[in-house]
């Protein structure tokens, strides 16, 4: 996303929006649509998912690597992200560790000289956290002469009681200080570490849909996400064989207002890249809509199918005809 401003407010405005029925809504910047988490110690699946259409890889420090080989997998993420400079075609973030397992710093300056694209925060508590967080960025940014705010956070926002009892922080004082709120590029949620947390065994009912408590948590996070103006990124599926289940999650994800979805193997990136691609419905909208203010520029209200659009839909426009054209990688 970019820096916050005169873009931001359009996009603001934008957000308070309902599009036309069967329009999604679409951010200032394209939604990072796939994120593909990689364990940090596995040379062979880190091969494997680099070869993959992910628009993200999420090189993990924290639940896939045993305590024993976290220093190694620190080295070997580091020399992955200083191999991979060019991340025009996919993004290179990193899971580090929690704050409170006091690993969080030694993760951060180990992977740091591979100029990793952004860290993915777990089990973070609070606003506050996150603002730490932020802050230690921030440090090093400045210390290695990065651009400050170029490092972007996701968090993982549900994964303890209190992180969910504490979401509504993010958008009230003082909540995320501005300069967090301009790095943080999404929220997403967790099911298995709340699941621990809570002693819960069972996180869907006989009919397969979330128990309460966790589709309490899924809203939350897509609630907090547009009301601070940033991506709501939905959580896994963990059973990466069933293909056909995972499309009924991904469609549930999108109609609830996500924009993408954490992934666990290649195998789920096409299903979930091209869900988030605009619909040829929505494609077909957009050049109506762009259409007729190009025949009228100086208007600011006009009329398409029959209902009225201005010029926040006209940016709702633009921004999905540049998705539709984005390019997809050969695999």
């Amino acid at each position: 996303m970019p820096p916050r401003g005169a873009d931001d407010e359009e996009a603001r405005r934008l957000s308070n929006l309902a599009p036309p029925p069967g329009v999604r809504r679409v951010g200032t910047s394209p939604p990072l649509r796939s994120l593909l988490f990689v364990p940090g110690d596995s040379e062979r699946k880190q091969a494997k998912a680099v070869a993959s259409a992910a628009d993200v890889l999420i090189l993990d420090l924290e639940d896939s690597v045993a305590p024993a080989h976290l220093s190694a997998a620190r080295g070997q993420v580091c020399e992955l992200l200083q191999a991979r400079p060019d991340r025009s075609a996919q993004q290179l973030w990193v899971r580090a560790n929690a704050l409170a397992s006091g690993l969080l710093l030694e993760d951060l300056t180990g992977v740091f000289p591979g100029s990793p694209d952004g860290i993915v925060l777990p089990k973070a508590s609070s606003a506050a956290e996150v603002c730490e967080v932020s802050h230690y960025l921030a440090a090093l940014e400045a210390r290695d002469g990065r651009q400050a705010g170029s490092t972007r956070l996701i968090v993982i926002a549900t994964e303890t009681a209190q992180a969910l009892l504490r979401l509504g922080e993010y958008s009230r004082p003082p909540g995320l200080s501005p300069p967090t709120l301009a790095r943080l590029a999404g929220l997403t949620w967790g099911s298995e570490d709340l699941s621990a947390a809570l002693g819960i065994t069972h996180k869907n009912d006989r009919q397969g849909s979330l128990t309460f408590t966790f589709q309490l948590a899924r809203s939350m996070c897509v609630l907090t996400a547009a009301a601070i103006g940033v991506q709501a990124i939905d959580g896994v599926f963990l059973d990466y064989r069933d293909l056909e289940g995972l499309k009924r999650d991904i469609e549930s994800a999108r109609r609830d207002g996500f924009t993408g979805k954490l992934a666990i193997h290649p195998d789920q990136i096409e299903a979930i890249n091209m869900a988030f691609l605009p619909a040829d419905t929505e494609v077909q909208w957009a050049r109506r809509v762009v259409a007729a203010f190009s025949a009228e520029p100086e208007a600011g209200v006009l009329s398409v199918d029959g209902q009225m659009v201005d010029r926040p839909h006209l940016v709702q426009a633009r921004r999905i005809l540049e998705l539709a054209a984005r390019p997809r990688r050969v695999i």
